[in-house]
């Protein structure tokens, strides 16, 4: 079943990058608002979970090579996940292997600590699949909407791969040892924290307040906020 969301999370993305992939204000949007809703995700689940975990060793280390980690990949993705696919038009300055590398493995990572859940409505979960959703739509509109770029196998590979990551990371987090699960969540939520306060507090221009920008982060973080409050008091679910 989460297997089924996390493919159909990206699908769905790259279909409507596909449709709306020319206006790229819905995509900011779109990234402002997962923004919203995956640092509440990070401070509200992730965070206590990790600390709340019983492990010797400072996990905050983690949560930091997290944050490394994320910036090391975008070197390698130069800030697609931040929407920054403006500078991928000139198809000739952007590898497409070292894009996909980098966003295969950022995807990877996060399916890890999905490894023993069973809960479709997880807050951590939801916070994938918000978060795959204006990533895919900016892949859908690089691959699907440049002139004169068909649908080309090259291109489907790159979705299907995406698409795969996290599945795949969550298939391989079933063989690690349970203990280990603190320590991919503390990375994760690193990574989280870094994107989502990225797209944040990317400066707005000449630092007026953007209004706009302020009620789509409200908006996420009001999201997240709802979810919490039902995964702690479901109607007669139990942990």
């Amino acid at each position: 079943m989460i297997f089924i969301l996390l493919i159909l999370s990206v699908i769905a993305g790259v279909f409507l990058g596909k449709l709306f992939g020319k206006k790229e204000q819905f995509a900011k949007n779109l990234l402002i608002l997962s923004a919203g809703f995956l640092i509440t995700i990070c401070l509200n689940e992730v965070f206590p979970q990790v600390y709340a975990s019983e492990v010797d060793g400072n996990l905050g280390i983690f949560v930091i090579a997290g944050v490394l980690l994320q910036m090391i990949l975008e070197a390698l993705t130069k800030g697609f996940e931040h929407g920054h696919f403006h500078h991928h038009n000139e198809s000739s300055n952007i590898l497409p292997v070292a894009l996909m590398v980098g966003l295969f493995i950022h995807a990877f990572i996060e399916g890890i600590p999905l490894a023993n859940e069973t809960n479709p409505l997880s807050p951590y979960l939801l916070g994938i699949l918000f978060h795959n959703l204006p990533i895919s739509f900016i892949l859908g509109a690089f691959l699907f909407n440049r002139s004169g770029s068909k649908a080309s196998y090259p291109s489907l590979l790159i979705v299907a791969l995406f698409a795969l990551a996290s599945p795949m990371g969550m298939l391989l987090g079933n063989y690690f040892n349970p203990d280990l699960q603190p320590y991919f969540l503390a990375v994760v939520g690193g990574i989280f924290l870094h994107i989502s306060s990225v797209i944040i507090f990317e400066s707005n221009k000449n630092h007026n307040i953007n209004w706009s920008k302020i009620g789509l982060v409200v908006l996420g973080v009001s999201l997240a906020l709802l979810m919490h409050v039902f995964h702690s008091h479901p109607h007669g679910h139990h942990h």
